[in-house]
């Protein structure tokens, strides 16, 4: 049933991959119990975590088997919890776009928060548009979330711009993209088509682009200030290795 799950989430699509996850929840403390690893969304430990990735940006040992956290949920985490206001601020407006399950039925939950996901597709989500044009009004929200959508839209900057303009002056959010340090600026090739070809280029079949260090500079492009958070200074080597916090997950904080 392990090497099934791990099949699954590699090769269906996050709609279905969302709907089939449910049932895996029920037997997945039982397939994994053990202590070595932790995950601080759901508060569970096992012996370790699934792996996951393209054959490309293949990673052992960082994927949940219980809420799917990876290692960019459980970062993000860890900064709401213990460096903002998110769980304690009154009238939060929140927008969520792309919003993960391992979050999506908690910060549902809140009582502080307004609460409104956005995506393309996603059978979780409350409403349904194209990022490039937000149907929201301007100066509308709190907090904004977006993580790894900008690898797959045809024009970044556009949906960033959107984006900030629905952000309220004095707000934040936090925009993930999977990040290749090792590159000084981000690479694309449009005339890179096949699923084949940009999984080999861009580390998954559906992204058109692999962001390099400049990914901050993007941000800014759009009008956002960007802050780095320094996760090193906050936690120690020995909880950032048993939450299964990669070094190279860098976490950008926006703001207008």
């Amino acid at each position: 049933m392990k090497k099934l799950y791990k099949f699954l989430l590699n090769k269906l699509p996050r709609p279905l991959l969302i709907r089939l996850s449910y049932p895996f929840k029920k037997v997945a403390p039982l397939l994994y119990r053990g202590n070595k690893v932790e995950c601080p969304v759901c508060e569970r430990s096992f012996r370790k975590f699934l792996s996951y990735g393209s054959s490309v940006a293949h990673r052992e040992n960082v994927l949940c088997p219980y809420d799917l956290t990876l290692e960019r949920h459980r970062l993000m985490w860890l900064y709401l919890k213990d460096h903002s206001h998110f769980f304690t601020a009154e009238n939060l407006r929140v927008l969520h776009i792309a919003p993960e399950q391992c979050f999506h039925k908690g910060f549902k939950a809140q009582k502080n928060l307004n609460y409104l996901t956005g995506d393309l597709v996603s059978p979780i989500a409350d409403i349904h548009f194209d990022l490039h044009d937000i149907p929201l009004e301007d100066n509308r929200f709190d907090v904004i979330f977006c993580n790894h959508v900008m690898e797959h839209v045809n024009d970044p900057i556009r949906c960033m711009t959107e984006l900030h303009r629905v952000m309220k002056p004095g707000g934040w959010g936090i925009m993930q993209v999977p990040q290749d340090l090792e590159r000084a600026e981000t690479y694309e090739d449009h005339s890179i088509t096949s699923p084949e070809e940009r999984e080999k280029h861009f580390w998954q079949k559906d992204h058109i682009r692999l962001f390099g260090r400049d990914y901050p500079d993007w941000l800014r492009k759009a009008g956002f200030t960007v802050t780095e958070f320094d996760k090193t200074r906050h936690y120690g080597e020995e909880m950032l290795e048993r939450y299964r916090i990669s070094k190279n997950e860098i976490l950008y904080i926006v703001s207008k």
